[in-house]
């Protein structure tokens, strides 16, 4: 059974309550001009310094998709789903010619020349300061997008899940990564068509995690 085509899409209040962790996916397909809107607003997310140090690549071939699936410990969503986001890091951007994104402020006006002068030194410092923290902070930028696919998707009508149950060498070895130490993955997102609907579990009362201030006093 095709899918129904959501027409107006969801306000982001809607979608984020909306959103489910979908396990099961129809094997419809995304149509190309959804698909890249779903690319242009995760590619929009922020990102440190507007670096962008992330790689998203899209699995979609089934023979791929299978290979995706077997280093995610065989997990059915990435095979029955269309296409599935892979979210990879790469800690060592800001330490690359930066000129790209330099110009691309510029031209669109939001940064002066002031700001690229600044950017073109302090970036590399502060690659340089974070040490070995640098995964930790492409990581961060990457689930950043991510979570900007994930309600984007579910605003236009589509699922996804968040996945965190992969071997890293492996799925590496999938998109063709295997000979890029730094390269990280951060997490992977199966898109597409929900196949049956997921209840809200429910979260914890605000007292139990949200505090003002200092940890130990409960946000009322």
């Amino acid at each position: 059974m095709s899918p129904i085509i959501q027409t107006q899409a969801l306000d982001v209040p809607s979608a984020i309550i909306k959103r489910r962790s979908i396990k099961t996916f129809t094997t419809d397909p995304i149509a190309p001009e959804l698909l890249k809107q779903l690319v242009e607003l995760t590619v929009a997310a922020p990102s440190s310094f507007n670096v962008q140090a992330w790689q998203i690549i899209l699995v979609q071939d089934e023979a791929q998709k299978a290979a995706l699936s077997a280093a995610s410990w065989n997990q059915q969503q990435i095979v029955q789903a269309p296409v599935t986001f892979v979210f990879a890091a790469d800690p060592t951007a800001g330490e690359k010619d930066l000129t790209p994104i330099l110009e691309k402020g510029l031209e669109t006006g939001a940064w002066n020349e002031g700001t690229v002068n600044y950017f073109k030194n302090a970036v590399p410092q502060f690659q340089a300061t974070l040490g070995d923290k640098r995964r930790e902070y492409a990581i961060k930028d990457a689930i950043i997008a991510a979570t900007h696919l994930v309600l984007a998707a579910e605003s236009l009508g589509l699922s996804t899940c968040f996945m965190n149950g992969w071997v890293e060498d492996k799925v590496k070895e999938v998109i063709g990564a295997s000979d890029n130490p730094d390269l990280a993955i951060a997490v992977l997102v199966p898109v597409g068509y929900a196949a049956e609907p997921r209840l809200n579990p429910g979260r914890l009362p605000f007292s139990s995690n949200v505090s003002v201030d200092r940890i130990g006093n409960p946000y009322q």
